[in-house]
């Protein structure tokens, strides 16, 4: 691995190892508690909290976003320590549920009326992992490093309400109090975390780990160990993965971690099972099932994409107007309306006719003007180089297809040189990205 590779995956290795140091812990919790997308809807609330405060002109990654992120957390936190009822009717896994399901729906209610909310919502679901920082690095693990000695003082109590509750009560434990601080310092690593990793990562971490620990050991201390262990060896594999095959990091990650849960899980209950050659059948059939079933999708999904079902109804209904000589008029002017609506995105963003302005005063779509500048270096077309260093530095481009466009660059010089879309200053990386330019001959990695 080049040594600018290294200086953008290692930050986000270390990253994720401090996230898996104290959510393998939560996790184990979280397992015992039996409330398990508590932490889902604690990230959830983490993330309405953020973009609340877009909408009032906080930028994620500023002190104030992370801090009105910190006050929607306490209150979710509170809400769950005072629905947790000694004799409750309702479990409290529906509880939050709902929370979790109200919280979206408002996020998703608030970033409809922010400026580029698509990007911010993309964003606080997959994180941005991958361009993390050091400071921001030391600062997390500084707070969790805080948090785990708060747990490790009142270690007692938090186990025996975790694993007893019934048995906390009756020893006059004032369950409700302690849940709140469990709750609270729960929501504070959460905080923390979903500002790099997002919501998906951060609930896999937190499950991930401690699913496998309790399937393997009954023991506090193994079940850690076994926790931490996974999350490194997971970890490192997954980002492997996403740099040698130039998948977005954070889904990777997510997803190695099913993978390696599925099958962890299958062997466990292949070699615990009372007859291991019956067990070894099912796990047989099973299989041959579950190839047998995403062939048969395949092959649906094959036959209905083409078929004439896949087709818009309103383009065959224009395409037989066209046919039959009716309205010809109306399909001329609506293929001439839509061409030059897509015009300048759907080609490389130098020009007019390279993916620049569509038209007079009309700006290019940003997702479209990264798909087109993908294409263009990938084609190697001439100026390719220009528009990638024009797109990285562009300040007016929103800060997801910035990122997007980085990565491209990262991909295809093999080092970003240093530049940090989190700083308003980065003249000595672009001088350099300028010489990058210039050379012909300069350092290119092939995918």
């Amino acid at each position: 691995m080049e040594s600018g590779a290294l200086s953008i995956m290692v930050p986000a290795f270390v990253e994720c190892l401090v996230l898996v140091g104290i959510h393998s812990y939560l996790g184990i919790h979280v397992i015992k508690r039996k409330v398990i997308f508590v932490d889902l809807a604690l990230a959830q609330i983490a993330a309405l909290g953020a973009t609340v405060g877009f909408l009032f002109g906080m930028a994620p990654s500023s002190l104030a976003a992370f801090l009105f992120s910190m006050v929607f957390t306490f209150i979710g936190a509170g809400v769950f320590a005072m629905t947790r009822l000694r004799n409750d009717r309702v479990p409290q896994e529906a509880v939050i549920g709902l929370v979790y399901a109200m919280a979206a729906a408002i996020a998703i209610l608030v970033i409809d009326k922010s400026p580029h909310g698509a990007e911010h919502i993309k964003d606080l679901l997959t994180g941005t992992i991958l361009w993390v920082q050091w400071p921001a690095i030391i600062s997390s693990a500084v707070a969790y490093g805080f948090v785990g000695l708060f747990h490790f003082l009142f270690r007692r109590r938090f186990i025996m309400i975790s694993e007893d509750p019934e048995g906390a009560f009756r020893a006059g434990l004032l369950v409700r109090f302690w849940d709140f601080l469990f709750y609270v310092s729960f929501g504070f690593v959460i905080t923390f975390s979903v500002r790099t990793a997002g919501v998906l990562l951060v609930f896999v971490f937190l499950v991930a780990p401690a699913i496998t620990a309790v399937l393997l050991t009954d023991r506090w201390r193994s079940q850690l160990l076994v926790g931490w262990v996974m999350g490194t060896l997971v970890s490192s594999c997954a980002l492997y993965l996403s740099y040698a095959m130039d998948l977005p990091s954070g889904p990777t990650v997510v997803a190695f971690y099913g993978v390696v849960l599925l099958a962890v899980s299958l062997g466990v209950y292949a070699l615990k099972a009372e007859q291991r050659g019956r067990a070894a059948l099912k796990l047989g059939l099973g299989l041959s099932g579950a190839i047998a079933l995403v062939g048969a999708v395949w092959l649906l999904g094959s036959a209905l994409g083409a078929s004439s079902w896949a087709q818009d109804p309103t383009h065959q209904q224009v395409a037989a107007m066209h046919a039959g000589g009716a309205g010809g008029q109306l399909h001329v002017g609506h293929h001439h309306a839509h061409h030059h609506a897509h015009r300048g995105p759907a080609a490389a963003p130098g020009g007019p006719d390279q993916g620049g302005p569509a038209g007079e005063g009309e700006e290019p779509d940003p997702e479209q003007r990264i798909e087109a500048l993908r294409r263009a270096v990938d084609a190697r077309e001439p100026g390719w180089r220009v528009d990638l260093v024009r797109t990285v530095t562009d300040p007016d481009l929103p800060l997801l297809f910035r990122e997007e466009a980085l990565k491209l660059f990262f991909a295809r010089a093999g080092t970003t040189f240093g530049y940090d879309l989190s700083k308003e200053n980065n003249s000595a990386a672009e001088e350099k990205m300028e010489e990058w330019v210039k050379d012909p001959a300069g350092q290119e990695v092939q995918r």
